[in-house]
């Protein structure tokens, strides 16, 4: 899943699973006072101008965190981000926090950064988080683990074939996946030459969207062990989006002038494939293109689709001929799934001084019918 964040810049979509270590506040919003909004602005710029910020400064002025991920013993990575509000240039700061299963800080960082700079990604991996730094290929490329130590990643520039476990790790070029036995980070062996879109699911399946140069329509590819299994052709007159694919089921975003308007989904690892061209979502209401698009499998099967800072829907059953809308507490500029749990972020889609209603990360573990605030222990 991709979706622009609240600073227009590409994040990937995050990870996180909620339990009994986290500590949730009942379901009510609310943003600061004006009367706050003069402090607020003094203590930002303090924060971010200062070249060695503390982690809880950072984390205060960013209001909510811009992506969270789970690794799996139950540690969360909170990332925050401080953007400068008045320009696209100058002084921001970055921050991350590992929250234990106990729901307790473990570990945390900041850093003094640069607005024009795109702040770091992690994804949650066995063992703790990888982090590959943008536009630099694998080179680069650390572990956090749940303690928040640092340890280096492999980087090989021979191609690996895909296997169980493998994690894909950056979608567009370079097209890279981290492997957790061997910590290392190589690009995908195999994938097709006009491969623009891709996702490897917990098979090891490659599933990639195929753009030729020709006037041929777009493909989807569907591949393992570096071996091509089978591909099906995007219906006229649309072309692919987003992509994204699990446990045997992938689903693509049909694109039309640049706007999607409809869905094309398999759930028998590529045996059959349905066009969802309605299914009770409005495609004509959707208002960004598939660089903006929320496309999700939850565990059970079921789609989660959407737009950054818009609606959302959810499939009614793994089917997903059929979806109904989701009703949430504030706007969301991120919303994702982990098993069976969603998990939304609510903030301004751009730097401000002050707080929009409902900032935080907000949490449902019934498919969205309710909602609680994440809320760290002290």
């Amino acid at each position: 899943m991709v979706w622009v964040g609240k600073r227009g810049k590409r994040t990937a979509g995050f990870v996180a699973v909620a339990g009994a270590a986290l500590a949730l506040t009942a379901c009510g919003a609310g943003g600061s006072d004006e009367g706050d909004v003069g402090g607020r602005e003094a203590k930002y710029k303090r924060v971010i101008e200062d070249p060695h910020p503390r982690p809880a400064d950072v984390i205060e002025a960013a209001g909510a965190p811009s992506d969270v991920l789970r690794a799996d013993d139950g540690s969360l990575l909170l990332t925050y981000d401080a953007d400068n509000v008045e320009d696209d240039e100058g002084p921001a700061a970055t921050a991350w926090r590992i929250v234990g299963a106990d729901g307790r800080t473990v570990a945390e960082h900041a850093e003094h950064a640069d607005a024009e700079a795109v702040p770091p990604a992690f994804k949650g991996v066995p063992g703790g988080f990888v982090q590959v730094p943008p536009g630099e290929g694998a080179e680069g490329a650390y572990v956090l683990d749940v303690h928040g130590k640092r340890h280096k990643v492999g980087s090989v520039e021979t191609p690996l074939r895909p296997r169980p476990g493998d994690i894909l790790i950056t979608e567009l070029e370079p097209i890279l996946i981290y492997r957790p036995a061997t910590r290392t980070v190589a690009p995908p062996a195999g994938v097709p030459d006009d491969g623009v879109r891709f996702a490897v699911d917990e098979r090891g399946t490659v599933w990639s969207l195929d753009q030729p140069l020709t006037e041929d329509p777009d493909r989807v590819v569907r591949q393992r062990d570096a071996r091509t299994l089978g591909s099906t052709t995007v219906p006229k007159p649309y072309t692919g989006g987003a992509l994204a694919a699990r446990g045997g089921s992938a689903a693509l975003t049909l694109t039309r002038d640049e706007d999607v308007r409809g869905l094309l989904v398999t759930t028998d690892d590529g045996g059959h494939w349905q066009t969802v061209l309605d299914g009770g979502i409005p495609w004509k209401d959707l208002k960004h293109g598939p660089e903006s698009s929320a496309l999700e499998f939850l565990a059970d099967g079921r789609l989660l689709v959407g737009e950054e800072g818009g609606r959302h829907w959810l499939a009614d059953d793994r089917a997903n001929s059929a979806f109904h809308e989701l009703r949430t507490p504030a706007t969301f500029t991120s919303l994702t799934a982990d098993g069976t749990t969603l998990y939304g972020i609510a903030d301004a889609t751009t730097a401000t001084y002050d707080l929009v209603e409902g900032e935080g990360l907000w949490i449902s573990q019934d498919g969205g019918r309710e909602w609680r605030r994440y809320e760290e222990r002290g």
